[in-house]
């Protein structure tokens, strides 16, 4: 049976280090620590996410997430810009995400386009709840796009 591929959102990382939601910080560091490092999963993140981690204003905290997102057991995805701006723009001009959501707009398209199975997210308002996992997928399906996409959080691929 073929690995499940695993698309890491920027709320992922950065929750590696968020001393304000301890829960979500204990989740996501047995995620990086148990789950990883087994090969069970196939684990990306794109360049969205190392732009978003480029914005951090905290120098040693930006360091931190930087280093954090080369993790050996997670490979960069390629894809093609054109495309995941395409998608990305459908998303928003049909009501899927809110307009000031570029670039959640941005991880969507690029984890459907690269053929991933499961998006993880702790960003429940923009993308991590059934709702707005239905309207994706509707646009999705709309555009050609037919292999679900599953936008979920980290505690659905950690297990005993």
């Amino acid at each position: 049976m073929r690995k499940l591929k695993i698309y890491l959102d920027t709320s992922i990382i950065s929750n590696l280090f968020a001393d304000d939601r301890l829960d979500w910080k204990q989740t996501t560091n047995e995620l990086f620590d148990a789950v990883l490092p087994t090969g069970e999963y196939e684990f990306y993140l794109s360049d969205v996410v190392i732009r978003e981690i480029n914005k951090t204003n905290d120098a040693a905290l930006r360091e931190r997430m930087m280093n954090a997102a080369k993790n050996k057991n997670i490979t960069m995805v390629h894809y093609n810009e054109f495309e995941v701006l395409s998608l990305a723009k459908q998303y928003i001009s049909e009501g899927a995400l809110p307009p000031r959501s570029v670039d959640d707009s941005l991880h969507v398209a690029i984890a459907t386009i690269s053929g991933m199975d499961i998006l993880l997210s702790w960003n429940y308002r923009h993308l991590s709840n059934i709702e707005r996992e239905r309207k994706l997928h509707t646009v999705n399906i709309n555009e050609g796009y037919t292999l679900p996409l599953r936008i979920t959080n980290p505690l659905e691929v950690i297990h005993d």
